[in-house]
């Protein structure tokens, strides 16, 4: 079994809390929820990818123009409603909810607004505690003459804001859900109108 297959198996391990004679698997993703928590930022460029058979499966390449960071995004779904009353417009509580967009979308964009000359060409989940959900986005510097120059990446610095644009992988399908939403939604809407106007 190479490498790559030794630490996906450790990182399901942490996922599912196992504990055999060698280590407490829970305890080490408890261990990194809290460094995580601690580390202030939201957004943290990192020297190196926490698990790396995912992060090469969305393009990470150990070159220069490539990088991670590490997102932090808050737990909670956007289903909130607004309040009709007794309320200032500042305390409505719908300025920071996002619609059809999922937590990992949001890290993302997060990571591509604070790296401006970057785009995210990927992103995984690493951790979560009771409060956050925390990604590693893959991003390439499109300005860099390593990325200018290679073949396979040159096209980045053509497509500027892949993440806003929902280019990525997550960004696609939170299009295409959204999508399937309105179609079914749309049906409802006609199928109602039938059955009123009859």
């Amino acid at each position: 079994m190479g490498a790559n297959k030794y630490i996906r198996a450790a990182f399901q391990k942490e996922w599912k809390g196992t504990a055999d004679s060698n280590y407490d698997y829970a305890s080490i993703m408890r261990q990194r929820g809290l460094e995580y928590r601690n580390s202030g930022d939201a957004v943290v460029k990192i020297e190196h990818p926490t698990n790396l058979p995912s992060a090469r499966s969305v393009g990470y390449k150990a070159k220069q123009g490539i990088f991670v960071a590490r997102v932090r995004v808050r737990k909670g779904t956007g289903t909130h409603h607004r309040p009709k009353n007794k309320r200032r417009p500042k305390r409505q509580g719908q300025a920071k909810l996002s619609r059809k967009i999922s937590t990992q979308a949001m890290a993302e964009q997060k990571a591509s607004k604070k790296f401006e000359n970057a785009e995210a060409l990927g992103s995984y989940k690493i951790a979560e505690d009771g409060k956050w959900h925390y990604f590693e986005v893959v991003l390439a510097d499109r300005t860099a003459s390593t990325i200018v120059n290679d073949k396979n990446l040159k096209w980045l610095q053509f497509h500027k804001g892949r993440a806003e644009r929902g280019k990525t992988f997550i960004g696609r399908v939170n299009k295409e859900n959204n999508k399937k939403n309105m179609r079914k939604h749309r049906a409802k809407i006609a199928l109602d109108h039938k059955y009123t106007h009859n």
